[in-house]
């Protein structure tokens, strides 16, 4: 009852030199395609929670010009705020600024902060708030701590109304839509030092039963005659986002899908040149009294007991490779961080599919090499 798995690991066993070969080559290719599938997932992920904390609003109002020219006066803001069927409606100022001269600059987001920063940021660290507490508190992206060397609870400066206003930074937060860098202020802040009570964008929160469909053409009247801003639902401005993610990340999908087929590939080949090899052994077997579905069965679970070695191997490998791409590369090259999410079904799945192609790449390729007489595969070898 143990013949088929017995000789197969015998022959595993006397065979370690060649079957080295082929597991090497299927734990390379897998473990990139593991260590991409990781770090596309976590990125991804981390960006579905980014949106979610920075657009948790019904609808939101955006610049149909894009940029940050295009402005809404305080007047069309009250028009809006003031509509039936609205809950809340926060408005928020962006605008460019310099923090030092001949360097790129930097996204200043004048919006409204909760009295618990986290609840409205994706923080990641806190200043003490006692330190510095007769400043103003101001916000900064990853990007402006890694290229300017601010910290949680230093001074900064920035540009406002031709003066430097002293802020300090209260903490750190995750931006992946300002590649330059962005500072978050209070917008109360903002008017008290500018004046200026125009607006950019805007994040409109609906009552219960009413929909956003529903509140449109209100919406777009008070608007008027500042029609150059375009209205999105959250759900529509979500799936927009990921859609752009995707797209951005196509790339890194195609490489997933190479390393794919470089595994399947290496595993055909590897199970065929194997099997052709092994022609006269596979005669000598049925001579001695193997049946032909058995001398199959043999050689396919090698191929499922290697492959299932390349899974094991290249699942750890492939885990240490994600977390250089994720902790090291990603922040170095992008200035922003992503959290670590495994995505177990899809490698659970990826992990089944190698399997299961090298049972049915060893059967195949065991099926064409028993395809002749078995005395004629032994006669070969004499």
């Amino acid at each position: 009852g143990h013949v088929v798995p017995d000789t197969a690991l015998a022959q595993l066993h006397g065979s370690l030199g060649s079957s080295t070969v082929s597991l090497a080559a299927m734990i390379v290719s897998f473990s990139l395609m593991v260590a991409m599938v990781i770090m596309v997932h976590s990125f991804r992920d981390s960006f579905e929670s980014w949106l979610g904390k920075l657009l948790p609003a019904d609808l939101q109002v955006f610049s149909a010009l894009g940029g940050d020219t295009t402005t809404l006066p305080e007047s069309a803001q009250q028009r809006i705020a003031s509509l039936a069927g609205i809950a809340r409606a926060d408005f928020q100022r962006i605008q460019p600024i310099f923090l030092q001269p001949g360097r790129p600059a930097v996204a200043l987001i004048a919006r409204a902060v909760a009295d618990r920063p986290a609840d409205s940021l994706p923080l990641l660290r806190e200043a003490r708030q006692a330190r510095v507490s007769a400043l103003r508190p101001a916000w900064i992206s990853e990007a402006v701590q890694d290229r300017y060397g601010y910290r949680p609870g230093q001074q900064m400066s920035l540009p406002l109304a031709g003066r430097e206003q002293v802020f300090f930074v209260a903490g750190i937060w995750r931006d992946y839509v300002h590649s330059g860098g962005a500072v978050v202020i209070r917008r109360q802040d903002y008017i008290d030092v500018t004046g200026d009570r125009s607006a950019t964008e805007g994040s409109i929160w609906l009552r219960p039963n009413v929909t956003a469909a529903t509140m449109e053409a209100g919406i777009r009247a008070a608007l008027a005659p500042d029609n150059q801003f375009e209205l999105i639902s959250n759900p529509q401005l979500r799936e927009r986002s990921l859609k752009a993610f995707d797209r951005a990340f196509l790339v890194t999908y195609g490489l997933e899908a190479v390393a794919v087929l470089i595994g399947l590939l290496g595993v055909s080949v590897a199970a065929s040149s194997t099997a052709l090899a092994r022609r006269a052994q596979f005669g000598m077997l049925r001579h001695l009294g193997m049946l032909h579905r058995q001398v199959l069965w043999m050689f396919a679970s090698e191929g499922v007991a290697l492959s299932a070695l390349a899974v094991l191997y290249g699942l750890l490998l492939g885990a240490l490779l994600s977390l250089i791409l994720v902790y090291v590369i990603n922040r170095q090259s992008f200035n922003w961080s992503i959290d670590l999410a495994m995505p177990w079904l899809q490698l659970a799945s990826l992990s089944l599919a190698l399997i299961a192609a090298s049972a049915i790449a060893a059967l195949w390729s065991g099926r064409a090499a028993m395809s002749q007489d078995p005395i004629r595969a032994v006669r070969e070898d004499w």
